[in-house]
């Protein structure tokens, strides 16, 4: 883990947002208007989908993925300038949030600056063409960090940028070496001591994938050594199949106690229930109880916890990264101010130092979880698909405070009673818990 990850950053949320597609206009200035709703949700750092111009060549729809990169040192001209972005920057840090850009660094598009300027910066295809390693990514051609001069540019413009805002998403992550993660950490770090390091972490099948191509991918441990925090697709596909009905609450549940087992003590992982590489989480729920359920357990879960733009009013259109297609923010349904009370619950009862513990009762569909730092104990019991049932709780029989609803939970013969919505139980510190 990196040796300098602030713990407090397990309290907090990160909101993102595809500048293009999140107002009318889609640009950096008409974000401002709608930072104070954003703070409001319980927001610490906002993470802007890449801001920097986009490439002509191959591109995808009519005007490009975000991801097909053209100049790391510039902005988008269709989102404004850069005067127009350190406004939005300065609104951020008037509100007391923080800023976090993506950056792209395995490819570039293929007409980049970086290209035009220093092709031998790039992977080149047997015919001595540059390429890339992963097929569908026809808009992109891959940087080669076999080349040191490579580093020495990537780490520059990430010190460039270090200056204005607070934070680095780094894309598909694992494919660019740790060693050069390391070092940018350090370099800028000088210039920011309290930079966020976000790690996209990728998925176990794909990072076998580019195993098996000879591709070098870093293991999330690996990756642990430079980033504060990292993506949780290493249980993504267990998540996946159990809400498409294929896997089971167990299998997913009992991943993310190895997660505690297999990390070091100080790990962090991204908590979502979707992104913009994901569906919705809306539609793949069968009502607004199961959506709840979902939504209250990625705040209870060890980790900082993401928001993507449009997931507070249950939005379920998935934006398109290549075209135009302005998010619908008028759904009839507002969960605004349930993820307020569930922030506030994060900031205020989960410590870093939370030892994490799951089980499940599989027959009922309910898996109740527990959080202890061995000064307090939180015990949170969730019904993914809404269904009611008693549940055992290692807690003595008593009244106790209900947190997200508030009034009072009861403990008799060692079960409660979970009526479909979730519970967030708070136990005094004076009971002695003897069990996990």
């Amino acid at each position: 883990m990196a040796h300098d990850t602030n713990p407090e950053l397990q309290k907090q949320v990160i909101y993102s947002v595809f500048v293009r597609n999140h107002t009318k206009e889609g640009t950096f200035r008409a974000m401002i208007p709608d930072l104070d709703r954003i703070k409001d949700l319980g927001t610490d750092i906002i993470w802007f989908l890449p801001i920097h111009p986009i490439g002509e060549v191959n591109r995808k729809g009519s005007l490009g993925s975000p991801y097909a990169n053209k100049d790391y040192r510039s902005v988008n001209p269709e989102y404004g300038t850069i005067e127009d972005f350190k406004a939005l920057v300065d609104a951020i840090h008037e509100r007391g949030m923080r800023c976090m850009i993506d950056v792209v660094y395995n490819h570039t598009s293929p007409d980049s600056v970086l290209w035009n300027e220093h092709p031998e910066y790039f992977y080149k295809k047997p015919d001595g063409k540059p390429g890339n390693h992963v097929g569908e990514w026809t808009d992109v051609i891959d940087l080669d960090y076999n080349v040191p001069e490579l580093w020495d540019y990537q780490v520059e413009s990430l010190k460039g940028w270090a200056y204005l805002v607070d934070g680095f998403r780094c894309d598909v992550a694992s494919l660019v070496p740790v060693d050069f993660w390391i070092r940018a950490r350090k370099e800028v770090a000088e210039i920011k001591p309290d930079f966020v390091w976000l790690a996209e972490s990728i998925y176990r099948s794909f990072n076998v994938m580019c195993r098996r191509h000879g591709m070098k991918a870093a293991t999330d441990v690996e990756a642990y050594e430079a980033f504060d925090i990292e993506y949780e697709y290493d249980l993504r596909d267990a998540f996946d199949a159990y809400l498409d009905g294929k896997g089971s609450l167990a299998h997913w549940m009992d991943l993310l106690n190895f997660q505690d087992f297999a990390y070091p003590e100080n790990y962090n992982k991204l908590r979502y229930l979707e992104n913009h590489d994901t569906d919705r989480i809306a539609p793949r729920v069968k009502d607004d109880i199961s959506l709840r359920n979902y939504t209250a357990l990625i705040f209870f879960l060890k980790g900082t916890t993401l928001l993507y733009g449009g997931q507070e009013f249950a939005v379920g259109h998935r934006p398109s990264l290549f075209d135009a297609d302005k998010i619908e923010w008028d759904t009839g349904k507002d969960l605004s101010s349930y993820i307020r009370k569930l922030a506030e619950l994060k900031k205020e009862t989960l410590s870093p130092d939370d030892i994490f513990f799951a089980v499940t009762d599989e027959e009922k569909g309910i898996a109740v979880l527990t959080r202890d730092d061995r000064n307090n104990c939180k015990i949170a019991v969730f019904s993914p698909k809404g269904l009611e049932g008693d549940v055992s709780v290692d807690i003595p029989d008593g009244s106790y405070d209900e947190l997200i609803g508030g009034g009072k939970i009861d403990v008799k013969d060692g079960l409660v009673h979970c009526s479909g919505e979730p519970l967030w139980i708070s136990v005094p510190s004076d009971i002695v818990i003897t069990e996990v």
